[in-house]
C-alpha cells in the first residue's frame, strides 16, 4: 500500500485555532446541531451511533471549515490531535479485551460466580455489589478495570439472580466511577485537582460532602431495589444447575483467583494499568493452561477472538461467551470517531467559546459551580472523553473562583462532577461505549439506575444555591 500524500498546505491545527476563533452563537450551533442529529437518530430514526458520529463529524467539519477555507490538513490535525489524546484509553480497550478472555479461560469469572451464586443473598446482592465496585476502583484507581473484572462477574451473578440487568449494570458503573472519583491514584482525580490548581487531599476532602450524602442515598436505594428482586430470585434448583455445570466445566479452586489478586497488589503498588494488566493476563494464562488443562493454540485463539465454552447451559454459555480484542472492536471505532470529533470542536475553539460564553453570563457564585458542572457534561459530550472537559474548564473557570471568593476545591470538584460522572452516561464517549460493551447493556438502558452518577451532581448543584461546602478562598 503507497503511503498517503496530502496536496494540501501543510498546517498546524493549534496555530490554525491561535489565529481563528469561532462566534458564540457559531459555536452554540455547531452543538446543538451536532447533539440534535444524535439525539434525533438515537431516539427517533433508530440509527446506528457510529453513522450518527460520521455525521456529527461532517457537521464540525463543515463548521471548521467555515472559519478558516484554506484545505483539510488543518481539520485532518484536529482530528489527529483528538485521538493522540486518548490513545492510553485504545490501548486500555485492548488490554481490557485480552482481561476478560483470559480471566474466563482461567476460571476466574465461573468460580467467582460459583461463590457469588453459592453465598450471597439476592436480598443483599445490589448494594453488596457497590461497595465491591467501589472499592476495588478506590484501589486500583480505575472504573475501567473494575467493570471489565467485577462488573462482568456481577453481570453474571445478576443474571442467574433474575435482577434485571440494566439494574446490574447501572450499580456497576454507580461503584466503579464513585471509586475512579474518590481514589488518589485515579488520573481524573488528580488531574482535576491539577487542573483546578489545588491540593489533591483538599480536593478528594471536597469531594466527600456531596459525593458521600450521593452515596449513601443510592447504597438505601439498591438495597430497596435488592429487597423487591429477592422474590423474584431463580428457584434454588435452578441455580443448583449452573453450580453443577459451573464445576463440570472448570475446575472451581481458589488459585483461579489469584489473577485478579495479581491485579489488585500491583495496583495497590501504583503500577501502571498497563503492565498491571498485562500481568494479571499472563498469570490467568498459565492458570488456563495448567489448572484448567487448556491447549495453548486454544488460549491464545481465545484472546484474539474470546472465549465460547460449552457447558451444556445456555444462559451460563451466554454469560461466559465475551472477551477478545474483537469484542473491542465496536467500542473502538465508536471512540475513535468520537474523538476526532472532539479534536475539531477542541482545536478549533468551539467548546472554549462555547464554555467562556457560559462563565461571561454568570453573576451568582453558586451558578458558577452549577455552570461548571454543565460546562464540563457539555465538553464530554462534544470530546468524547472526561480529561479535556476537565482541562479547560480548570482554564476558563479558575479566574472566575477567584473572583467570587470561591475555594479552588470546589473548582475540582466540580470538574469531577460534571466531567468524571457523566462519561459513563453518554453512549458516544470512550466511557460510555466501553461499559456498555463490556457489560453487554446499551448506556440508555443502565443509565436510569447508575445512581451516583445521576444523583451526586444533583445534590451539588442544590447544596451550592443552599451555601453547603461552597468554601470560600483562604486569605
Amino acid at each position: 500500500m503507497e503511503e498517503h500524500t496530502s496536496t494540501d498546505t501543510p498546517c498546524n491545527a493549534s496555530a490554525v485555532a491561535s489565529e481563528i476563533s469561532p462566534s458564540f452563537s457559531l459555536a452554540l450551533a455547531t452543538f446543538v446541531a451536532i447533539v440534535g442529529v444524535i439525539g434525533v437518530g438515537l431516539f427517533v430514526l433508530k440509527v446506528s451511533l457510529h453513522s450518527l458520529m460520521l455525521m456529527a463529524l461532517l457537521i464540525a467539519s463543515v463548521s471548521a471549515w467555515s472559519l478558516y477555507r484554506g484545505g483539510f490538513a488543518p481539520i485532518r490535525d484536529a482530528m489527529n490531535a483528538g485521538i493522540t489524546r486518548a490513545l492510553s484509553a485504545i490501548y486500555i480497550f485492548i488490554l481490557i479485551g485480552v482481561l476478560i478472555a483470559a480471566y474466563i479461560q482461567s476460571g476466574t469469572v465461573a468460580t467467582l460466580i460459583y461463590y457469588g451464586l453459592a453465598f450471597i443473598s439476592p436480598a443483599i446482592f445490589l448494594p453488596a455489589g457497590l461497595i465491591l465496585c467501589s472499592f476495588m476502583s478506590v484501589a486500583t484507581g480505575t472504573s475501567w478495570g473494575t467493570v471489565g473484572t467485577a462488573g462482568v462477574v456481577l453481570i453474571g451473578i445478576g443474571s442467574a439472580m433474575n435482577i434485571p440487568l440494566p439494574l446490574v449494570a447501572g450499580m456497576v458503573v454507580s461503584g466503579a466511577v464513585f471509586g475512579d472519583k474518590m481514589s488518589p491514584i485515579s488520573d481524573t482525580t488528580n488531574l482535576a485537582a491539577m487542573s483546578a490548581k489545588t491540593d489533591l487531599y483538599a480536593h478528594i476532602n471536597s469531594m466527600l460532602f456531596t459525593t458521600g450524602p450521593a452515596y449513601i442515598i443510592a447504597l438505601g436505594l439498591y438495597s430497596y431495589w435488592g429487597m423487591a428482586y429477592s422474590d423474584n430470585a431463580m428457584p434454588r434448583d435452578t441455580i443448583d444447575t449452573l453450580l453443577q455445570a459451573i464445576e463440570n466445566t472448570f475446575s472451581v479452586h481458589w488459585l483461579a483467583i489469584l489473577p485478579l489478586v495479581v491485579l489488585l497488589v500491583l495496583s495497590f503498588k501504583k503500577v501502571a494499568a498497563e503492565p498491571a494488566m498485562m500481568m494479571s493476563a499472563l498469570v490467568a494464562v498459565i492458570i488456563a493452561l495448567t489448572l484448567q488443562g487448556r491447549d495453548f493454540d486454544a488460549v491464545l485463539t481465545a484472546l484474539w477472538s474470546g472465549e465460547k465454552p460449552q457447558t451444556g447451559v445456555e444462559n451460563l454459555d451466554n454469560l461466559l461467551s465475551r472477551g477478545g480484542i474483537s469484542s473491542m472492536g465496536w467500542t473502538l471505532f465508536l471512540s475513535l470517531q468520537a474523538l476526532a470529533l472532539g479534536g475539531i470542536l477542541a482545536e478549533f475553539g468551539f467548546l472554549r467559546v462555547l464554555i467562556a460564553g457560559m462563565v461571561a453570563r454568570i453573576r451568582r457564585r453558586a451558578s458558577l459551580v452549577a455552570s461548571t458542572i454543565v460546562a464540563c457534561i457539555i465538553g464530554n459530550m462534544s470530546m468524547g472523553e472526561a480529561y479535556m472537559s476537565i482541562i479547560l474548564g480548570g482554564q476558563l473557570y479558575g479566574d472566575a473562583y477567584d473572583d467570587k471568593d470561591i475555594d479552588r476545591r470546589v473548582l475540582s470538584r466540580s470538574l469531577e462532577e460534571g466531567a468524571t460522572l457523566s462519561t459513563p452516561l453518554i453512549p458516544w464517549t470512550t466511557g460510555g461505549a466501553f461499559f456498555a460493551s463490556t457489560l453487554n447493556v446499551p448506556t440508555l438502558d443502565y443509565l436510569p439506575y447508575a445512581l451516583v452518577n445521576l444523583i451526586n451532581p444533583v445534590l451539588a448543584i442544590a447544596f451550592a444555591y443552599m451555601g453547603i461546602a461552597l468554601f470560600r478562598a483562604k486569605a
